[in-house]
């Protein structure tokens, strides 16, 4: 049996019914990359970098798959793509992003593929709901848990936890 690998993946949606596009997401990524075994609650924030947009919702996702990271890579890219992600500015509004926040303790850095995400550390809207499935996980380069980077974390954005209950 091949060996399963742990990767986290953040998700985030601004157009359309956001809701139901993380929902589809993560059947796709159940379908294409593996189980997902864990999930953040979903939180609403304000767009990053490009400002003048919706706001997204998030959240992080832990998935098993026997698939290496330059597979994942593509197939999270196809997800996006049959979803209808149209990327036409950095930053801007998608329907649906995913990202690749760690894979097992990797370190890749590749043009198309840098494991960890080079930004997750600086970035509020990913470390609260990477810290709530994950706390303890350890930075591979920089060697602090997720919780510890939240806690230093320079980003004072707002990040609000929602619930559908």
């Amino acid at each position: 049996m091949a060996k399963l690998n742990k990767v986290y993946l953040s998700t985030g949606t601004n157009l359309g019914d956001r809701r139901l596009n993380l929902i589809t997401v993560e059947g796709l990524i159940n379908l294409k990359v593996g189980p997902v075994v864990k999930k953040s609650a979903i939180y609403e924030t304000a767009a990053w970098g490009v400002t003048e947009q919706p706001d997204f919702y998030n959240q992080v996702l832990l998935a098993e798959t026997t698939l290496p990271p330059a597979e994942v890579l593509r197939e999270i890219l196809e997800i996006e793509k049959f979803m209808g992600r149209v990327r036409l500015q950095k930053w801007g509004a998608r329907l649906i992003d995913i990202d690749i926040l760690y894979y097992r303790r990797e370190v890749i850095n590749e043009p198309h593929l840098k494991i960890p995400h080079p930004f997750l550390q600086d970035r509020k809207f990913v470390l609260i709901p990477l810290s709530e499935i994950a706390p303890d996980y350890t930075h591979p380069l920089l060697e602090k848990s997720n919780e510890q980077l939240l806690k230093e974390l320079k980003d004072e954005s707002e990040v609000r936890k929602l619930d559908f209950n």
